[in-house]
């Protein structure tokens, strides 16, 4: 690897830090145990942000999809379906590998020396399908469907399955509220202990949450293949050796699926390619200048 692909390499992970404080930077809500209402609340940020988090400063767009199907006057949300679809349709998943900040813990959690590291949990082939029956029932049907008395749904993905919001919006608002500590029931110990399954198995497998589980990623997949950043091999460059897909955090053959929905476009395939055979879309841009 060279200076330069060394230097992309160790970009990412400072990026992502920069991006949560930037995201998260409500300091304020973080001491004092208050949400910020802010005008940039209103906004989605790209990656899984929890809008109850203290810290956030934007919205979450599977939060907001669910409010939005949930509603009893919903028609039809333009900005939420929008938002989706212009960051899809840009950069599909690199979303999850470069703005996400569960997906940044998980990076870091993976890198902790302890088990044997494995990319994927076993069954992988049909658990990658997972996610996408949760976009479809939590964050679709129920919302939409099992609404009360006065014709609104619930955030159901939030509010029964989301790790990320247990972490960076229910444990730091119950370690300074007593009063939500002493309401807290089985729900609450129910998402602590699916966060801490995920926690705990991060440190064994390669973004378990992200592959399984995580309907926002099930959305940015579906562009990959079309999204305006993709990555191609060439064909005459590449020696099919096999580095980019023992590089890979989730053990994709990219000499034969560049643009896979399971892409997070880390970059680490194009940081170990021998040969300079991968390359994305935004590569040709810069070398046509």
């Amino acid at each position: 690897m060279d200076k330069g692909k060394r230097k992309k390499a160790r970009l990412r992970p400072w990026f992502q830090a920069a991006w949560f404080a930037l995201t998260n930077g409500y300091a304020a809500g973080l001491i004092q145990g208050k949400i910020y209402r802010g005008r940039s609340k209103a906004v989605c940020v790209p990656g899984l942000n929890c809008y109850s988090c203290p810290g956030a400063l934007g919205a979450c767009p599977i939060g907001a999809l669910q409010s939005v199907l949930g509603s009893s006057g919903f028609r039809i949300s333009c900005y939420v379906f929008g938002f989706l679809l212009l960051f899809g349709t840009l950069i599909g998943r690199l979303v999850c590998g470069w703005l996400c900040p569960f997906g940044w813990i998980q990076d870091l959690l993976y890198k902790i020396p302890l088990f044997h590291k494995k990319k994927n949990l076993p069954g992988h082939k049909g658990l990658r399908w997972l996610r996408f029956g949760i976009l479809l029932v939590f964050v679709i049907l129920l919302p939409s469907l099992a609404v009360g008395v006065t014709g609104m749904g619930e955030p159901w993905f939030c509010k029964y399955i989301c790790p990320s919001g247990t972490l960076f919006g229910g444990l730091p608002l119950t370690a300074v509220n007593e009063g939500l500590r002493a309401a807290c029931g089985f729900l609450f110990q129910w998402k602590v202990f699916l966060l801490l399954a995920v926690l705990v198995l991060s440190i064994k497998y390669s973004r378990p949450f992200c592959k399984y589980i995580c309907p926002l990623g099930a959305v940015y997949g579906c562009f990959n293949p079309i999204s305006l950043y993709r990555l191609q091999v060439d064909s005459q460059k590449c020696i099919r050796c096999g580095k980019c897909q023992r590089a890979c955090g989730a053990d994709i053959p990219v000499w034969e699926q560049p643009n896979s929905i399971d892409c997070i476009r880390c970059g680490d395939c194009k940081a170990v390619c021998p040969t300079g055979a991968i390359v994305s879309s935004l590569d040709k841009w810069q070398n046509k200048r």
